[in-house]
């Protein structure tokens, strides 16, 4: 005779089914607005980031949410990335995506540029980059596939004043996000990017001064800045094998059509 499932088991195998994605600097910004978003679409997410602080905010808020896994790790380091990535997969029972938002930014003139902010930038924005997207492919290879999405930038497909390195970095994610998706497709996992232009989170805000902000309002056809959970669509559809199966190896431009801009009318 076949013995039925109890509710709480019912409910364990439910939510062991549901999808599960790593969230690289997931405690602020763009990242967060993602955590917030997958969460309300009930996939199960694995919240990474480095800042004590803002991590700290996170787990209060999030702490009694079976669906959130949080862990402190560097995107930088290999072994603990590796580690945290092989953990949060075991424990979510599969892996299904990971947004790659971890990232730094600075606004300095190229002469003034040290070498050593330079390379900090590129280690965080595109070594970090390569080093969880590969650990998180390693794992969906013998899935059955999966999506990544890198976040590059407007930085990186446009030249703009005091971007040598930011703009370098995201670059760099551009390309790798193309070499990823081909070597990948193979094995079913996806790889796309969104770059975005401006948008409203703590590190634009430190970033732009009023001068810029009223440049980059000037030259964006839609006059205003993104909210975090705009973009965090965009990442949505991209993750969704159900919307975007053949999409890879994407740029995704959400920048207000800042990339695409020419000559624009004066407002009154």
């Amino acid at each position: 005779m076949t013995q039925s499932a109890s509710p709480e088991q019912s409910e364990g195998v439910a939510a062991r089914s549901s999808p599960a994605v790593i969230v690289t600097g997931g405690a602020s910004g763009i990242g967060l607005a993602c955590v917030e978003r997958l969460l309300a679409a009930g996939w199960r997410v694995g919240l990474i980031d480095r800042d004590e602080t803002t991590l700290a905010k996170v787990r209060e808020r999030f702490g009694a949410t079976s669906a959130v896994h949080i862990a402190q790790a560097d995107v930088t380091d290999e072994p603990a990335v590796d580690a945290v990535v092989n953990d949060m997969a075991a424990s979510f029972g599969r892996l299904d995506g990971v947004v790659n938002s971890a990232g730094i930014a600075a606004d300095i003139h190229v002469l003034d540029t040290p070498v050593a902010l330079f390379r900090k930038i590129l280690d965080v924005n595109l070594v970090g980059t390569f080093i969880v997207g590969r650990a998180v492919a390693r794992v969906m290879k013998d899935k059955g596939g999966g999506s990544i999405v890198n976040i590059a930038s407007i930085s990186g497909l446009r030249g703009g004043k005091g971007r040598a390195a930011y703009g370098s970095s995201k670059g760099g994610v551009v390309l790798l996000t193309k070499v990823m998706a081909v070597d990948l497709a193979r094995y079913g996992i996806r790889v796309n990017a969104v770059a975005p232009g401006p948008v409203d989170t703590p590190m634009v805000r430190a970033l732009h001064g009023g001068s810029d902000q009223l440049r980059y309002l000037e030259r964006i056809p839609m006059r205003r800045y993104a909210q975090a959970d705009e973009i965090a669509g965009v990442v949505m559809f991209l993750l969704d094998g159900s919307l975007s199966s053949y999409v890879t190896g994407e740029i995704v431009a959400a920048d207000g059509g800042f990339r695409g801009a020419g000559l624009m009318e004066l407002e009154d």
